[in-house]
């Protein structure tokens, strides 16, 4: 009787524990290797130190240089970023399989389509699109990285139950975990505002739960004239001729990782951070959920 009040109040301690200690934060940071700028700044917040995950783009022609700078930061969490689509004026790319061998999946110049609702509207085969997510997992894998989970690109992969039904198949079969299956509390910084990312940001991460693991998605570069030059042709928040709106969100977002106030709350243990890697070891593939 003693061993077994003594199990049950070590239990109790582990549990008082976990809730007396600091809020979990999972850092997601996509589009690696979508170009240079991107996989630059990443590299950026990688040596930094902090714990995070960073999703890579396999379909993007930058993919390579993602892969030999995660390879220098082993602790860092790679998935893989699905991709249907391609949505930067001037600059898009297409299906690692090629046109001809998924051409339900692309436009006459064998590109992906710009939009989710641009693909959800097209004639495109589910055969094909599980081709394709499979080829982008392979080229992972192959690539020599550890990859530990999966995410998508625009939310197009999972934007029906057919669709999502797919990455639910490639990731029962390659062994990995979904983001957002594991019960996160999802936000993500893209729609503030360049001004008031950093303070919002901040005022977040005071104000984050302690019961459960929150999602944070950012989306860095560095501002160069290879960012600057890149428009969405999708959001009309960051849609201009002019102005780099992309480069200066993303940006921002950089600057905020990198800012002394945040790198300082993960120093002081007033927040610890987690990756999928760990997540996916402590919670185990056969709990994944698909969010509500």
């Amino acid at each position: 009787m003693k061993k077994v009040f003594s199990l049950c109040s070590l239990l109790m301690h582990l549990v008082i524990s976990a809730q007396d200690g600091p809020p979990k934060l999972l850092l997601r940071l996509d589009d690696n290797g979508m170009n240079h700028s991107v996989t630059m700044a990443i590299k950026q917040v990688a040596e930094t130190g902090i714990p995070f995950s960073s999703s890579v783009m396999f379909a993007c022609p930058w993919y390579q240089e993602a892969v030999s700078v995660l390879k220098q930061f082993p602790a860092v969490s790679a998935g893989v970023h699905l991709t249907l689509n391609s949505e930067w004026k001037h600059y898009r790319w297409g299906p690692v399989l090629g046109q001809s061998a998924v051409p339900s999946l692309v436009d006459s110049n064998g590109l992906f389509l710009p939009s989710s609702s641009a693909f959800l509207k097209s004639k495109y085969k589910l055969d094909e699109v599980e081709r394709e997510l499979a080829a982008q997992i392979e080229r992972a894998l192959h690539s020599g990285l550890k990859i530990d989970y999966v995410d998508y690109h625009m939310g197009t992969a999972v934007a029906t139950p057919e669709l999502r039904a797919i990455v639910e198949k490639l990731a029962k079969r390659y062994g990995l975990g979904i983001s957002r299956y594991f019960g996160e509390q999802y936000q993500t910084m893209f729609d503030l505002s360049i001004e008031n990312k950093k303070e919002e940001f901040l005022k977040r991460l005071d104000n984050l739960s302690k019961d459960k693991v929150s999602l944070m998605v950012m989306h860095v570069a560095e501002a160069t004239p290879e960012m600057n030059a890149l428009v969405d042709m999708n959001n009309a928040a960051q849609h201009s001729d002019t102005i780099p709106v992309v480069a200066m969100h993303r940006n921002a977002e950089l600057k905020t990782l990198l800012s002394p106030e945040f790198q300082k709350k993960v120093k002081n243990g007033e927040v610890k951070l987690v990756t999928y890697r760990e997540v996916v070891q402590q919670v185990g593939l056969n709990k994944m959920k698909a969010p509500n």
